[in-house]
């Protein structure tokens, strides 16, 4: 028992200064190792603890001795100063434990100390208390003092700041004054009490000033501390102070200073402030006059989801720099919350709090337009919602598919029963996108030049005719142009008065409709009026398998004929679909007309705009700005612009007589120029139509060229004629906007914003249905894994064949466009539900095919997971033989025959250098299939059953069940860095070697090093060999002894070894084999001790491309070897490395491609404004599909920025832009329209018919390309997408690699510089040799010197591109000689037409589609061939019209561009990937200046 250490005598001081010193040495020993193994700083609590020691008093001294004598104690603590020496030798804390310095530091505080800080802490709070309780009373006592005297006013006189004796007054008050004015005080008193002024001639010994003196001396302030003060005294030293804030440099004055600065501060702030409220006052009464502008739900909110959207689209913006606020905004996943009013004002001015007023208003502008984007929105999803029931509808066996032919058809038929302004609107169901390139034969894909077969019906003459000169269309012309014929005025003038009928009420609208079938109901404006001309032309020949289509369906549902029959029944059919439209929407039909009308009008007059053609709901705010856009958001400036114009369109008129009665306007009551119209039913002749259509055109070009070139010069005078007009009309401009779209509310909800919803993922299903099946318990977690491991879901396959429900809505809303109505999506939906029929085989059909599609799913489940759970150790493969010796004994061995017959029926992999033959997942799944199909009985219960007794036969413990597991979730890791990396492989190099470590610290015990080399082509040594290995990447603690270092076959290794046999190679004791290089020349020899362990890394065809090493040199055990389940989980490591590897590189080939593919494409279209290249990845949120990632943007100028950090783009942020999401979930091309530019959104397809990406081409304010332009983007993305297949393939290993030009065999990167030229260059050799020889004989019979000679009479400028387009032909003919024939260079023979053409015969036309431009031996005069080329553009060959010359331009370019590609083949065909230092980087591939714009 331990004693009491009070009962213990003291020991001496000397003593314990001695035990003192050694108790500081003894910690400054312990401390030294664990100071050592940190890299911080030493603890400030350790030398605290010092200070504190030296303080203490001799009691707290002697105590801590009392406490060391105690023998119980003093046992214990040695035993503790002896442990932890141990453990930090042996172990220093920052490897074993990692802990952070304030746990090392509180451990290594003991109890004393712990006890001195609290006294010590308690003694000086006690201490500051007493100090503080002091000046507390005094206080006190002066505010006393200050009640019982009284103030004197009569020292207040001495306050005077005259500089002059300011200093000396301060002084005099502050040492003498104070006691020199009581002692003279005191003085007077006693000369007044001694009565010396009366009786002034008695003698006395009393001297005043010797009095003075000594009250003075005996009153001094250093010497009397608590002298009482009377007022006077108080007073004059309340003066005192006063006086020495007046003098500079002096404590006082500073002090004064800064009081009035902080004062000055405070009021400065409570003015800010006072102004911030203001401020913040007026922005939210603007924030609340701005939340009018919204369409709000039945309940007047609005979701917050897309107020977010809207703020995160402002704070993007790089013009204000407030992406910080960006992190704020948390945005919601659903649409579920709703502000609002008050809510929406106070939450926007909670991020908006500091911005400046400039952003303010800029941030009102982009509230105004994201509103109407909103609109667009809400208006986009009424559509979508219409074409979902639609599906649902006829979708009668619920199987979730349409036949896409079909579709196809019934869109050509009501393509071509539209009026022709509709039509305009409407995309062109025969031409691309709707319609895919592989539908599309080649000739027609790459010699087609005519301009009808547009996506827009006559787009080009529209587009040509609206940029051509206001003089070249004065009304003369126009005039002449339109009526040549004078019985055409008349009968033009004849039609005018009859089509000008007044409005009709809606019922007897409806009552004409249905008079004569033969009739049509169209949709027009007064002053045309026509009805629509029974018979077309019939329509093209692609269209013909269709036509049976619809004519079958049509069968199916009861209507007799066909739909392309005789006029009469077109004229039924077209009045049943306009009856039938008139039915749907009989609210408000004659306000939907309006609208179809002022739409179709205004998208053909500015086809720039597309989301600017439908008219508004609100009619005080239906107005035009003189460019035709309605979109601001200042309304009233554009009411009074709107305004202005209709002033000087009827003040234009008398210039244009002959459009006074076409162009009239009527000015309604709102004041806008938008003409009343209404639902017409006449009939006019063919030629009649023609004249008015022709009158109409005439009309529209006229005005729109009118309000841009005259309103500019007219405006100024109309608008200070009605400023008094104006001003009384601005409350109207100022009304809230219409809560109505097209005359329909908004019910509130947002029913299509993920269709996924609406789509059954069959998978899922089918996991479901194993989980309820008890007989494969065993494989519910392994498929659960499988599934959590599927994260990019939603997305649809396209095939070509059927439409899901997402590809079907996305289809005919390209078909329908963004300008249409409304009501034209109701026709269409009418119009589908009365003609899509199938017949009971082909639903039959269906349903069997979505059967065997789930079965097919099921399967591959089951195989997969029993897969999983046969392959334990990770490995990635079966060994053949033992899955057959399973097999075998199936039944007993009686269906061992017919499992042997199914191995006659696939090609097994090569087997390995031992013999042993693998199967891969894939394999093992078609080994399976192919014996159960063998088996006889139902196929799905066969497997099923031949799956449980696999599955029962295996035998894993429940250890290694949860070893499989871990390393199933460590292998998904690396491909899951793969996939995320932004095309990247450091973060596959991160994942594998953490792969590799934490199975070995868990499964192995034991401490590893790993590092990875890759084959390189040995080109500055090759005497050491033909190839090397470079160490790509290592571990951290090998970095400096393994990274970039190189080894050869002459130096020792077993690498090359592993190399040459193909299969791995295990040292177990690297001391004793001899023939081990060590990357670090300083480990001694008896460090050298470790196993050794090579994996050969393996690309889908088994070839080799680098080394996988991992040792256990720097594990402590000296005898450590990997076991063989290790063994095998590392061969799994190494096959998913080589699968997350090419996975990279596969994606850096297509950027590679595409940037290949943009710069040819910017050199023919160079009005793009920008092309951007996408890539889908997993999301990083949990529950999310799929995000985003913005790999580059090409500039107009063709120069293409690669993001070394790709931005990422999610679903939620991108309400307003999401047609990037609905391209990937659909994999179909789509057209949109986003802050008044237009965007082609283009998917990039896997195999499997899934988007990987998408390319989005943003082609500004035009509505569509020219035609010529159109079908160049349609080459680069077929070629482009050829491409990205082709790669694809060879990273599966299903297809061999195709190696058609020389320069292919040089490498893979070679290969991807050139792959979209090669493809590009077959695709034009096969369209020459489907030529005919008439199409040659034609060419070669053009004389252009007769051209030239013939058109004499033009102007210089004229005869001069007359000259050049003569000489197109010979010119490309004889620069394509010159590259199958170069001796011809300096023959003169080729400058003589009649000789050159003799060389382009059947032989030469052979050589052109077997010439090889990268080839050795091709040597060609590179200069001069371009010299024939650059003179002519691509727009003259386009202008040519002849097939020949566009096919041979095209190769001669592309041959031009793949000779530079060789001669610069060292320096240009490195990948165009940032490295690690770059924050992007800007490519621009060879071949870009070569084609003539």
């Amino acid at each position: 028992m331990s004693e009491s250490p009070s009962q213990e005598e003291p020991k001496p001081a000397q003593e314990n200064g001695e035990e003192n010193k050694e108790r500081k040495q003894e910690a400054t020993k312990r401390n030294e190792p664990i100071e050592s193994s940190q890299s911080s700083a030493p603890s400030s609590a350790l030398d605290f603890n010092k200070d504190g020691e030296e303080e203490t008093t001799d009691e707290i001294k002697s105590e801590e001795s009392k406490l060391e004598e105690q023998p119980g104690i003093s046992t214990v603590k040695e035993s503790k100063i002896e442990i932890s020496k141990n453990v930090v030798i042996r172990e220093p804390a920052s490897v074993v434990f990692n802990l952070d310095q304030t746990v090392l530091d509180s451990k290594l505080d003991l109890p004393w100390k712990k006890n001195l800080f609290e006294r010590v802490e308690a003694r000086a709070q006690a201490m500051q208390q007493k100090i503080l309780d002091k000046d507390k009373l005094k206080k006190e006592l002066d505010k006393q003092a200050e009640k019982k005297i009284p103030k004197e006013t009569l020292a207040k006189e001495w306050f005077n700041i005259d500089n002059m004796t300011l200093n000396t007054r301060a002084y005099l008050l502050d040492k003498l004054l104070p006691t020199l004015v009581v002692g003279m005080e005191h003085m007077l008193m006693q000369v007044e009490k001694k009565k010396l002024l009366s009786e002034a001639d008695i003698p006395t010994k009393f001297d005043p000033i010797i009095y003075l003196g000594e009250y003075l001396m005996r009153n001094n302030p250093l010497y009397i501390k608590d002298s009482r003060m009377s007022g006077y005294q108080r007073e004059m030293k309340n003066v005192t102070e006063n006086l020495k804030i007046h003098i500079t440099n002096t404590i006082c004055n500073r002090v004064s200073r800064m009081k009035e600065k902080i004062k000055e501060k405070q009021e400065q702030r409570e003015t800010i402030s006072q102004v911030k409220v203001q401020v913040a006052n007026l922005r939210k009464q603007a924030l609340q006059e701005q939340f009018n502008e919204w369409i709000l739900d039945p309940k007047g909110m609005i979701p917050m989801k897309v107020i977010q959207n809207a703020l995160h689209d402002f704070f993007q913006n790089p013009n204000f720099k407030l992406e910080t606020l960006c992190k704020q905004l948390d945005i919601a996943d659903s649409m579920e919350q709703r502000l609002n009013k008050t809510e929406f004002t106070e939450y926007i001015s909670a991020h908006i709090a500091d911005l400046k007023s400039e952003i303010f208003e800029e941030l009102l502008k982009h509230l105004c337009h994201s509103a109407d984007e909103f609109r667009e929105v809400i208006k986009t999803d009424m559509r979508r919602q219409m074409f979902v029931e639609l599906f649902l509808h006829c979708d009668c066996g619920k199987v979730g598919f349409l036949n896409r032919q079909r579709t196809l058809a019934l869109l050509e038929t009501f393509y071509d029963q539209s009026p022709t302004m509709l039509r305009r609107l409407l995309r062109n169901p025969r031409q691309w996108p709707l319609l895919e390139f592989e539908e599309i034969e080649l000739p027609e894909f790459w010699g087609d030049m005519d301009n009808q077969k547009h996506i827009y019906e006559d787009f080009d003459n529209v587009f040509l005719e609206m940029n051509t000169p206001l003089s070249e269309k004065s009304a003369s012309k126009k005039q002449s142009k339109l009526l040549k014929k004078p019985e055409e005025l008349h009968k033009y003038d004849k039609y005018k008065k009859s089509t000008l009928l007044p409005s009709l009420p809606e019922q007897q609208m409806g009552t004409i409709a249905g008079q004569d079938p033969n009739k049509i109901l169209i949709i027009e404006e007064p002053q045309k009026g026509s009805k629509e001309e029974p018979s077309r032309e019939p329509v093209a020949e692609q269209g013909a398998p269709r036509d049976a289509i619809v004519e079958e369906s049509l069968r199916e549902s009861g209507t007799e004929g066909s739909s392309r029959g005789s006029e009469a029944e077109q004229g039924v059919q077209r009045g049943a679909i306009a009856e039938e439209g008139l039915r749907e929407s009989r609210g408000g039909s004659r306000r939907g007309s309006r609208r179809i009308q002022e739409s179709s009008r205004e998208s053909v007059a500015e086809p720039g705009l597309q989301r600017g053609s439908t008219a508004e709901e609100a009619p005080s705010r239906e107005s035009l700005t003189p460019k035709g856009s309605r979109r601001g958001s200042h309304r009233m400036s554009l009411t009074e612009s709107h305004k202005a114009s209709t002033e000087e369109l009827e003040s234009l008129r008398e210039t244009i007589p002959e459009e006074q009665d076409i162009a009239s306007t009527s000015q309604s009551r709102e004041g806008n120029i938008l003409k009343v119209t209404s639902f017409v039913h006449t009939e006019i002749l063919p030629q009649e139509e023609n004249i008015q259509e022709q009158i109409y055109e005439g009309k529209l070009f006229m005005i729109s060229e009118l309000q841009e070139k005259v309103y500019p010069l007219v405006r100024k005078k109309s608008v200070f004629q009605k400023t008094a007009k104006k001003k009384a009309e601005k409350d109207k401009a100022c009304e809230p906007k219409s809560q109505e779209i097209e005359g329909k509310p908004w019910p509130g909800e947002l029913l299509t914003c993920d269709l996924k919803k609406y789509v059954k993922c069959e998978d899922e299903e089918q996991a479901k249905l194993i989980y309820d099946n008890s007989r494969f318990a065993d494989l519910h977690s392994i498929i659960r894994n499988i599934q959590s491991y599927k994260e990019v879901k939603g997305r649809s396959a396209f095939n070509g064949v059927s439409l899901n429900l997402l590809q079907f809505v996305q289809l005919l809303e390209t078909f329908v466009g963004e300008d249409a109505p409304l009501s034209t999506s109701e026709t269409l939906t009418s119009f589908f539900k009365w003609g899509y029929a199938e017949t009971k085989e082909e639903k039959m059909r269906e349903l069997e095919e979505a059967i065997q599609n789930t079965s097919q799913i099921r399967r591959g489940l089951l195989l997969e997971a029993l897969f999983q759970l046969w392959d334990s150790d990770g490995s990635g493969f079966l060994d053949l033989n033992e899955v057959d010796e399973l097999l075998y004994t199936y039944k007993e061995g009686m269906e061992k025959e017919a499992m042997k017959t199914a191995k006659l029926h696939i090609q097994f992999p090569k087997p390995h250098p031992g013999q042993e033959v693998r199967l891969s997942s894939k394999q093992f799944q078609k080994y399976i299939e192919l014996v159960v199909s063998e088996l006889r009985g139902n196929e799905d219960q066969v497997l099923e059953s031949l799956v449980e007794f696999l599955m029962t036969s295996l035998e894993r413990s429940h250890f290694e069940g949860l070893r499989n597991s871990a390393r199933r979730k460590w292998l998904h890791q690396i491909q899951h860095a793969a996939e995320t990396s932004g095309v990247s492989l450091e973060p596959v190099y991160t994942e594998t070697f953490k792969a590799l470590t934490q199975d070995a610290q868990v499964h192995g015990n034991k401490k590893i090093s790993a590092h990875i080399s890759l084959l390189e082509e040995n080109r500055l040594l090759p005497h050491r060999g033909a190839v090397l290995l470079r160490n790509v990447a290592c571990t951290l603690d090998d970095a400096p002894f393994v990274l970039n270092k190189v080894l050869y076959r002459d130096m020792k290794g077993i690498s090359f070894t592993v190399i040459d046999k193909g299969k791995p190679v295990h040292v177990p004791q690297v001391q004793h084999h001899g023939n081990i290089f060590f990357w670090n020349d300083s480990r001694k020899e008896n460090e050298k001790n470790g196993s050794f362990l090579a994996l050969p890394l393996q690309n889908a065809y088994m070839r080799i491309f680098g080394v996988l090493a991992v040792d256990t040199l720097r594990d402590p055990q000296k005898i450590n070897i990997f076991l063989p389940h290790e063994i095998r989980f590392y061969q799994g490591v190494a096959n998913v490395f080589s699968t997350a590897y090419h996975y990279v590189h596969s994606r850096e080939h297509i950027l590679h491609v595409v940037i290949t593919g943009i710069s040819w494409l910017y050199n023919i279209i160079p009005d793009i404004n920008a092309i951007s290249t996408y890539f889908i990845e997993p999301s990083p949120e949990q529950g999310s599909d799929y995000v985003l990632r913005n790999m580059m943007v090409t500039g107009p100028l063709g120069l293409t920025e690669i993001h070394k950090n790709p931005p990422t783009i999610f679903r939620k942020t991108h309400i307003f832009r999401d047609f990037l999401f609905k391209c990937i979930d659909s994999s179909e091309v789509l057209l949109a329209s986003v802050c008044g530019e237009n965007h082609i959104a283009i998917p990039l397809r896997e195999r499997t018919g899934e988007a990987l990406g998408a390319l989005d081409f943003n082609i500004g304010k035009r509505k569509m390309l020219l035609y010529r332009e159109f079908k160049d983007l349609q080459k680069m993305v077929k070629v482009t997408q050829a491409a990205c297949y082709e790669i694809l393939d060879e990273l599966s290993g299903e297809k061999e690699k195709n190696r058609v030009l020389e320069i292919e065999n040089a490498g893979e990167v070679q290969q991807a510089g050139v792959l979209f030229f090669r493809i590009m260059l077959q695709e034009l050799q096969k369209s020459l040799r489907q030529l005919t020889s008439m199409d040659f004989v034609s060419l070669l019979l053009y004389d252009y010197r007769s051209a030239i000679q013939s058109n004499k009479s033009l102007t210089a400028s004229q005869l001069h591109e007359l000259e050049a387009n003569a000489k197109l032909v010979p010119e490309i003919l004889t620069a394509v000689i010159l590259f199958i024939h170069p001796e011809l260079e300096s023959s003169h023979e080729l400058e003589i037409w009649d000789k050159c053409k003799l060389y382009f015969n059947k032989h030469l036309v052979e050589s052109i589609c077997a010439f090889d431009p990268t080839a050795k031996n091709v040597k060609v005069n590179v200069k001069l061939i371009g010299n024939y080329l650059k003179g002519h553009s691509r727009i003259d060959v386009w202008k040519s019209h002849s097939i020949v010359m566009e096919y041979l331009y095209h190769w001669s370019h592309i041959c031009l561009a793949l000779i530079e590609l060789k001669i610069k083949l060292s320096g240009a065909m490195i990948p165009p990937l940032p490295s690690k230092t770059d924050s992007r980087v800007y490519a621009k591939m060879p071949g870009a200046s070569l084609l003539g714009k």
